[in-house]
């Protein structure tokens, strides 16, 4: 029913850990916050129900020549995803370039512009499906001809994206960053889709994805007198008739201070939070920081009207990041932007 709809256009993936998918986000984060950022992603859903989608993605964005340019520095970022739902495979396999330019604003603004190219791969295994046509007295038979015309099984197609971010860092250019006065923030929007490619397989008929829009903010507040922060984070992404809200926070608690002196002591965190996504689910979120690495985790119980099929259960959501220089521990030469 999926493949034979015509109207129907195909919707893009989404991470519940968004602030650890900055280029699933917007092109123009690409070096945004991070001199050099490497994450794996891992996303499971609807296992309670039937075979589960599976998404993998991978990122690596980087700043280019920020030690030459005092003005502002190019950031590049490249990025691979697999997104496959059912026993049929059905989805898309997708290889993204990004390319920003941040303007320094003052000491602790930026200004970012970014812009992607993509090419992409949808389509889905035609053997692992079933056809009506391919039942008789109720019984399956796999040698019967499915009555089907396809164009066939994959679609490539090119793609391109854009994007505005701004970021405020009240650490950026201090002498020594090591204890709880971080006031980070990020928030853009951008857009996707643009030319609209087609990912139709039924021969004659063509689906096109549609334009795709994002808005979203999301910061780290550290509490004065503490070793408590607040990150809290706002999504607005529509697509089609698809709309999606998602809204939450996590706190988190600095538990270990990364060592002025002799470097052998680690900084350490560790953040705990639930992100709610309007009339659909809610996301609970724990985030644990050691020095240059991240590992997040997250599973959705799903509250729509689905939830009588799953139980509540959602999706399994995991995530590693490498990011330099160490953000426990900033000298001048490092955190000057």
């Amino acid at each position: 029913m999926v493949i034979l709809a015509g109207n129907l256009s195909a919707q893009d993936l989404h991470f519940s850990q968004f602030y650890m998918a900055p280029l699933q986000q917007n092109p123009a984060l690409a070096g945004a916050v991070h001199e050099l950022q490497a994450v794996l992603h891992y996303r499971e859903q609807w296992r309670s129900v039937f075979e589960p989608y599976t998404t993998i993605a991978a990122s690596l964005d980087m700043r280019l020549n920020k030690r030459r340019v005092k003005s502002g520095y190019w950031a590049a970022g490249l990025s691979f995803i697999s997104d496959k739902a059912g026993s049929a495979r059905l989805g898309t396999t997708q290889g993204d370039l990004s390319l920003a330019y941040h303007l320094k604003v003052n000491r602790y603004h930026l200004l970012g512009l970014g812009l992607r190219g993509a090419f992409a791969q949808w389509g889905f295994i035609p053997g692992a499906l079933q056809w009506g046509n391919q039942y008789q007295a109720g019984s399956f038979n796999a040698s019967l001809p499915t009555g089907e015309t396809l164009a066939g099984s994959t679609t490539n197609f090119f793609d391109i994206g854009a994007g505005f971010n701004w970021t405020f860092n009240n650490t950026s250019g201090t002498r020594m960053v090591t204890d709880n006065h971080d006031q980070r923030f990020v928030a853009g929007f951008a857009f996707y889709h643009p030319i609209r490619p087609s990912v139709g397989v039924i021969e004659g008929e063509g689906n096109r994805l549609y334009m795709r829009t994002t808005v979203y903010a999301n910061g780290l507040f550290s509490i004065a007198n503490s070793d408590f922060a607040l990150a809290p984070g706002f999504f607005l992404y529509n697509q089609g008739p698809a709309r999606q809200i998602y809204l939450g926070t996590l706190v988190r608690y600095k538990f270990r201070q990364e060592s002025k002196y002799t470097g052998f002591e680690k900084g350490a965190a560790v953040s705990v939070g639930a992100y709610m996504r309007a009339a659909d689910g809610v996301s609970a979120s724990i985030l644990l920081e050691m020095a240059r690495y991240a590992i997040g985790f997250s599973y959705d119980f799903n509250t729509s009207t689905f939830s009588k099929a799953t139980g509540t259960r959602g999706a399994l959501e995991l995530s590693l990041r490498f990011v330099n220089p160490n953000p426990f521990y900033n000298t001048a030469s490092r955190s000057r932007i």
